[in-house]
């Protein structure tokens, strides 16, 4: 907070303003002598090495001028200036103080409580702040510009010293020495598993080219035993002696998005192209294969500064930071938001509303897995002072609520920021350079308050694979919520392996299909519920070919009212599916079969009814009824036996395993 009023105090000095240079409050010529040479030392006197002004020098002349007139009130103020540029904060509040105290009206401005409320406010003096900014703000000569500035950080100090006064549960863990090393790592980020974290850390690099021998890489660490490993770095395409930093990672952990940024001779590295400054690249994981990074396809990357990316879990939506460099060379950054089109290619990027976005800046953008939740830190709303981190919350009309402070100790008066929620949205992780570390920034993990938690998600893993050879597959999958008939994730499994792995929100109930050019499409549903100790779900997706005729295949997805024939709504997407996937396949023909629990007495007249239903929708949709049959089997054919119901534990196993003999299946028959 502090530091961005630098500029403010530098534009306006109230030595150098037009108010103070008329006549000094002193008369004494040799005070006036040393003064004026002070208001230069700084800049005559530079330090040696680095060249930065020497302050000291300055302060040294002002003791001089103080003590031939202890009122003289310049001298007060330039002293106290010069503290607080060496962040000296007591000692110029002592200056400012004695300013006011020789007389409170020098400055028509009143800007000299303006630099003492800001500076209490640092120091945590908040009510003596509130105090003295009121006073600035109430002056009817103050600076508009700066009054706009001393009422946030009014409010500001208003908010601390409530919230200091009602901390948050707060014990932040050092992850340990398997991440964190004498180096900076910062930039956490976490799969959905919550097994494998990908984080950045600067290390010392002879390669580099300049003053400066560092540059930042990757690294990755797996969770064995409970137990962060020791960190590796990722591959050398990946990792180059040019920054690779912030990392985003899907949930499958087979898309990685980066910030790339340009060198002094403008490289992004070798094979890498840039348009602008620092740009986003991408790269994904092809078996245990990295492919080389490319720079993201699309009108995303732009003249100015994109980075800090943050991927959705179905990574199909991105939120990143674009620093804009603006007037007086300001910098200014802000949120936004691109989305994946059909053509691979990322849309041209819209910033979030300005209720998020400030005239400040905003940082480290960060999307929960459960695609509603955004953290992201701020120096423009109200809070601790510097930069804090703040929580919005996607409602079911795509509209963000008002962004909340995440509270104290989570937030303080210095700089938060590279916050990662984990998955199940109990554990998050950030980076702090506090005390007690193995030495500058380490990462941390910490237990989110409750009522700053997303929605807890789990991970749902599946294997697509040929029923008869047990090959992998690349399925495409779809997962629809069944409730809101909406998509919540299309992506498909690894082209390689035949895995996928997504997180879906937990306690609701979702519908699964799964297709691939050659095989009859999948369909399975399942509840996500929120079993104690369980963190994922497992489903195998056996895919049919079509020449494999005499396989029923079930349409899970397809639904009757209680004890009858009547089709649900719900019903339609599926069964859609299924009229398009005959209109492709017209050489072949179709059985759809009934079947039923044992339970009930109308079990062999209810299949009947219920494949018949699904016939005549078929038939409705334009299939020929030349290619379709019907036949009810009651409860003769089914997938869980009474005898292997009886045996199971619970109720809600055995409920599930007689609703999966509740089923309509296909099955496809050779002409």
């Amino acid at each position: 907070m502090v530091k961005y009023i630098y500029t403010l105090i530098l534009a306006i000095s109230v030595i150098s303003c037009a108010e103070a240079q008329i006549r000094y409050s002193t008369k004494d010529k040799k005070a006036i002598k040393f003064f004026e040479a002070g208001k230069e030392a700084p800049n005559t006197q530079r330090e040696e090495g680095s060249r930065e002004p020497n302050y000291q020098a300055g302060i040294e002349y002002m003791e001089k001028a103080l003590e031939r007139d202890p009122n003289f009130i310049e001298a007060h103020l330039l002293k106290a200036e010069f503290h607080e540029y060496k962040t000296e904060y007591d000692q110029a509040i002592d200056h400012y103080k004695k300013s006011l105290e020789i007389n409170p009206n020098y400055l028509r401005s009143g800007v000299t409580y303006f630099f003492l409320g800001n500076l209490q406010h640092a120091t945590e003096d908040y009510e003596n702040a509130i105090k003295n900014l009121d006073i600035y703000l109430q002056n009817r000569n103050a600076n508009p510009n700066l009054q706009q500035k001393a009422a946030l950080i009014r409010a500001n100090a208003v908010f601390a010293k409530e919230a200091i006064a009602n901390p948050l549960p707060f014990e932040p863990v050092n992850v340990g020495p398997g991440i964190n090393t004498e180096n900076p790592e910062y930039f956490p980020t976490i799969t959905v598993d919550g097994e494998t974290i990908l984080f950045t850390r600067r290390i010392k690099d002879g390669r580099v080219q300049g003053r400066f021998k560092e540059q930042e890489d990757f690294f990755v660490s797996q969770l064995e035993n409970r137990m962060w490993q020791n960190a590796i770095p990722m591959p050398p395409n990946v990792n180059t002696v040019n920054n690779e930093g912030a990392p985003t990672i899907a949930a499958d952990g087979r898309t990685l998005i980066f910030v790339g940024c340009a060198d002094q001779f403008g490289s992004y590295g070798e094979n890498r192209g840039g348009r602008g400054s620092c740009d986003l690249f991408i790269t994904k994981k092809l078996g245990s294969r990295w492919t080389d990074p490319e720079n993201l396809p699309g009108t995303l990357n732009s003249i100015h500064w994109e980075t800090q990316p943050s991927l959705s879990s179905d990574g199909k939506t991105l939120y990143f930071i674009r620093g804009i460099r603006g007037r007086n060379a300001t910098n200014n950054s802000d949120i936004y938001v691109s989305h994946l089109q059909v053509n691979g290619e990322w849309s041209t990027p819209e910033k979030l509303p300005d209720h998020i976005n400030t005239p400040d800046r905003e940082e480290s953008v960060v999307i929960h897995p459960d695609g509603k939740t955004l953290y992201f830190a701020s120096r423009g709303h109200i809070g601790m002072g510097g930069s804090d981190i703040y929580v919005t919350r996607l409602d079911d009309n795509g509209n963000w609520s008002m962004p909340e402070n995440l509270g104290y100790p989570i937030n303080t008066k210095y700089d938060e920021n590279s916050l990662m929620v984990g998955p199940d949205g109990e554990v998050a992780f950030f980076a702090s350079d506090r005390e007690g570390g193995y030495g500058d920034l380490d990462i941390y993990y910490f237990i989110m308050p409750e009522n700053m938690r997303p929605t807890k998600t789990l991970y749902f893993e599946g294997l697509v694979y040929d029923i008869n050879t047990k090959r992998p597959i690349p399925g495409k999958f779809k997962l629809v919520d069944i409730e809101t008939g909406k998509e919540v994730i299309y992506s498909e499994a690894d082209p390689i392996t035949g895995e996928f792995t997504v997180s879906l929100p937990v306690n609701k109930e979702y519908a699964l299909t799964v297709e691939y050019p050659g095989y009859a499409f999948y369909s399975d549903n399942f509840n996500m519920l929120e079993p104690e100790g369980m963190d994922a779900f497992h489903k195998d997706v056996p895919m049919v070919p079509i020449g494999s005729s005499g396989t029923g295949i079930p349409l899970a997805n397809v639904f009757f009212d209680l004890d009858k024939s009547t089709l649900r709504q719900k019903s339609y997407i599926e069964l859609n599916k299924l009229v398009s996937f005959m209109k492709e396949n017209p050489e072949y023909n179709f059985e759809i079969g009934g079947h039923t629990d044992s339970r009930g007495n109308n079990n062999q007249q209810l299949s009947e009814d219920r494949a018949k239903a699904v016939m005549d929708f078929l038939i409705s949709k334009g299939i020929s009824a030349d290619r379709l049959t019907s036949k009810g089997y009651g409860s003769t054919k089914p997938i869980n036996t009474d005898q292997a119901i009886a045996a199971m534990t619970s109720n809600s196993e055995k409920e599930a395993a007689h609703q999966q003999n509740r089923r309509v299946e296909y099955t496809i028959v050779s002409k």
